[in-house]
């Protein structure tokens, strides 16, 4: 056997042994949530940064509903429960059922956000410029919020995408990389919900 043939040989054990390559579109996403992971860590330095130091109330101790954040938790964190099963049936009745009820999970998240500000503005009076807690826990719960919006819209897409067009294990890269999305959605949930509903809470 030739120098070349051992060459050639060795180079395709070693591309074999490499395991499966990211494509381009998932490449993508880990770029673009890598960025997102600075950022978030930049609004949570921040918010740590400033914890404390308002001369003028609401606290986070005198303002912040837990039993409502842990239920909105919950919903959240099943909602990655969910996705990923639905991941796992792609093109079928199951990822319809499942993709849906993440759907809905999220959009229970939201509409939790939302009574919780609604009581916060109106019974607290806890504004954006009323005090570094207000700025900083709108800005960086408000952001999360954000995201997980673009979530369900995106996941909305897909579904309509599957009703359409089903999906199959061939083309199910939308699915794929909206469900990445979604796993990262759920963990900076659970650093946020522990730095402002917990740490700055209770100071622990």
């Amino acid at each position: 056997m030739s120098s070349t043939s051992i060459s050639a040989n060795t180079a395709n054990h070693a591309a074999a042994g490499a395991g499966p390559q990211l494509t381009a579109a998932q490449w993508g996403m880990v770029t673009f949530l890598l960025s997102e992971v600075a950022f978030f860590s930049t609004l949570i330095v921040t918010y740590l940064a400033f914890m404390g130091q308002d001369r003028v109330g609401p606290t986070p101790r005198e303002a912040l509903s837990l039993p409502l954040a842990v239920t909105t938790t919950i919903c959240l964190l099943s909602s990655s429960v969910s996705v990923h099963l639905a991941g796992k049936k792609p093109g079928t009745t199951a990822f319809v059922c499942w993709w849906s009820l993440t759907i809905s999970l999220g959009i229970v998240f939201l509409l939790g956000t939302a009574y919780e500000w609604h009581e916060l503005i109106e019974k607290q009076h806890l504004t954006i410029s009323r005090n570094l807690f207000g700025t900083t826990y709108y800005t960086l719960v408000g952001f999360h919020a954000l995201h997980v919006t673009i979530g369900v819209i995106a996941m909305t897409a897909v579904l309509a995408v599957n009703l359409v067009h089903k999906l199959d294990a061939h083309d199910c890269a939308p699915v794929e990389l909206v469900s990445w999305y979604w796993h990262f959605v759920d963990v900076v949930w659970i650093v946020v919900f522990t730095v402002v509903y917990l740490v700055s809470r209770y100071g622990v």
